[in-house]
């Protein structure tokens, strides 16, 4: 038989006993979910509690996973996945040891064989853990050595913007080492897939179990080897049909009808029920297949077969305990629901603030994009500040000029003189040749009385006296009531307001754990991956603002206005406005169709960006 068709055939079998392995993989994703969630908040709650903070924001995290604390956290974190992945696999390839016990007694075989044999399995997940990580440990410190190598002379913004030779050349290099550690697992992986059947059907101890697969795979390898790389590209090949099924579905509706928003929005509705439960399904066979292809190889053992069965009235009791628990867990499931629900806003009073001025219409940080920022009608307008080498503030955001201009100069080595060279704008547009680097005093005077600015506080590890030298020309423009301040680093956030207490400022976070609300500041701003009801909930019961950046489709602002931040932080400030204007004459159900829509991958603006960052 070939490969192709023994892989096929894994999925024709994992498919005649889809009920059994669907079912039994939704459970153990919710056993998994129910372990999983408290074991990895207490590592989060116990790196939080080592610092004296509420939360960790982006630069604490990175100086928490370089301790030894907080690498053995983060290996403990990944750890923790890999065995419930491990122990899932084991439930599966139980399943096809039932012989040909099918249904409800094939389930309840596999479980029973996993229970019997826990403390081995567990063992066995920790070792097996513990050599991945091993193997991954050379390619991933070598990845690290190349990317400080090629990628640290200029700021990474210009390797993102303009991939340049030695980005392209570090992308090559770690491409290969990627290659290289998937063809080495995948040798290795296979020398050892016959050891979980062994731990779990021949009562093989854990640490014999890597050395006899290994042994008894010699000359087999190839073959398996051969059915993963197939399984995989299979299992790509139904997610992806899925995810195209449900985005031609979705591009076949209405979406800009003036009636009828109510099947729209049912349509929209079961489409997203529909993709998700195909998704579960999808994992589910796939997992039930590569246990499949993986028994395969194995022929010792015995069939497995169920425990014994209990009395009547023990199984009814059961039963009822089951069905209790079932449906406690929906109920619980509809009052989460509705208390993220409730914290879904419905009335749009969101700030507008323009990213590094109209950065989607003209060159960021630039006096023109400051101008056409509050043109378009921005309530704020954002900037980054960073001091030159003659002490000026100056509107940067990235730690050297490569990106906008090419020269390779670094803003706190430059002067004056050496601004007034540096072309910021051709880049964008000939006609913006005029552009160069503006002053913090600049921006304020075009903005006073037009438009509020919020400040952003870059640090590269050279500032001198940044937060005095921003106090003091604002103060000398009398635009205290005018401006906020934020920054990445927390301790300047605290900096600024030891300084000057009563201005407004707020935390800028583009990963974070812990209580983000928790933290000292006016506001928070955050990308859009981690905003949320919940958050937007806990920053208001906190009086705080919550910021959300960088939004520039329609209907993602659309989203993260239903989900009740407070700004919007974008480069299309005209559109933000437009888009409020509209959502002023939506229904619930259409604002709600509208998220629904970006969920499932819609876009309404294809517009390329050359950088989202803060």
């Amino acid at each position: 038989m070939s490969v192709l068709s023994t892989v096929l055939q894994a999925y024709g079998d994992s498919w005649r006993r889809n009920r059994v392995i669907v079912a039994l993989y939704f459970v153990l994703r919710l056993v998994s979910l129910a372990v999983l969630a408290p074991l990895v908040g207490g590592l989060i709650n116990g790196a939080v509690s080592l610092s004296s903070q509420s939360a960790l924001t982006d630069q604490d995290i990175a100086g928490f996973v370089l301790t030894p604390v907080g690498f053995v956290a983060a290996v403990g974190i990944l750890s923790l996945l890999l065995v419930v992945e491990v122990l899932g696999f084991a439930v599966m390839t139980a399943i096809w040891r039932a012989g040909g016990v099918g249904g409800v007694a094939a389930a309840r075989a596999a479980l029973w064989a996993v229970i019997r044999r826990w403390r081995p399995l567990l063992v066995f997940a920790l070792l097996f853990v513990m050599r991945v990580l091993a193997l991954a440990l050379p390619f991933v410190l070598l990845g690290l050595l190349i990317a400080a190598r090629f990628l640290t002379k200029y700021d990474i913004n210009y390797y993102l913007a303009y991939r340049p030779p030695q980005a392209m050349i570090a992308g090559g290099i770690i491409a290969v080492l990627l290659a290289g550690l998937a063809v080495v697992l995948l040798m290795r992986l296979s020398g050892w897939a016959l050891a979980l059947h062994m731990v779990l059907f021949d009562g093989v101890g854990p640490h014999a179990a890597f050395a006899r697969s290994a042994e008894f795979m010699v000359g087999r390898r190839l073959q398996l080897q051969r059915e993963l790389v197939v399984w995989i590209v299979l299992r790509a090949a139904l997610m992806g049909g899925v995810g195209l099924l449900a985005g031609v579905l979705l591009n076949l509706m209405p979406l800009q009808a003036e009636s009828g928003m109510r099947l729209v929005l049912a349509i929209t509705m079961a489409v997203v029920a529909l993709w998700t439960l195909a998704r579960t399904v999808v994992s589910a066979l796939a997992l039930g297949a590569l246990a499949r292809v993986v028994n395969g190889h194995f022929h010792g053992g015995v069939p497995l077969q169920p425990p014994a069965a209990r009395p009547p009235g023990s199984v009814r009791g059961r039963l009822a305990l089951g069905c209790a628990g079932i449906v406690g867990l929906v109920m619980f499931g509809f009052w989460s629901g509705g208390r993220l629900l409730d914290g879904i806003s419905t009335q749009d009073d969101v700030t507008v603030i323009a990213h590094r001025g109209a950065a989607g219409s003209r060159p960021e940080n630039t006096l023109a994009s400051v101008q056409k920022a509050i043109e378009d009608g921005t309530d704020w307008v954002e900037i980054d500040v960073q001091e030159t080498a003659d002490g000026e503030v100056a509107v940067v955001h990235d730690s050297d000029f490569m990106k906008l201009s090419g020269a390779d100069l670094k803003i706190w080595e430059a002067t004056m003189d050496d601004l007034a060279e540096i072309d910021i704008g051709s880049w964008y547009d000939g006609i913006y040749a005029d552009q160069r680097t503006p002053l913090l005093r600049d921006v304020l005077e075009m903005a006073k009385g037009r438009a509020k600015v919020l400040i952003e506080l870059k640090y590269y590890g050279h500032d001198v006296e940044l937060e005095p030298r921003v106090a003091a020309i604002v103060e000398e423009l009398d635009m205290a009531d005018q401006i906020a301040t934020m920054s990445l680093k927390y301790p300047a956030v605290q900096k600024m307001l030891a300084l000057r207490p009563d201005w407004r400022s707020g935390i800028l976070a583009a990963t974070a754990v812990g209580d983000l609300a928790g933290l000292d500041g006016d506001f928070i701003a955050v990308n859009m991956g981690q905003a949320g009801p919940r958050l937007a909930q806990r920053t208001a019961a906190a009086g705080k603002d919550l910021y959300v950046w960088t939004v520039n489709d329609p209907l993602e602002m659309s989203k993260m206005i239903s989900m009740g931040v407070s700004g919007l932080i974008t480069d299309e400030p005209a559109l933000a406005r437009q888009v409020l204007r509209i959502r002023a004459g939506l229904s619930t159900p259409e604002r709600l169709l509208l998220w629904m829509s970006e969920e499932l991958g819609v876009s309404l603006n294809t517009k390329r960006y050359r950088d989202d960052s803060p």
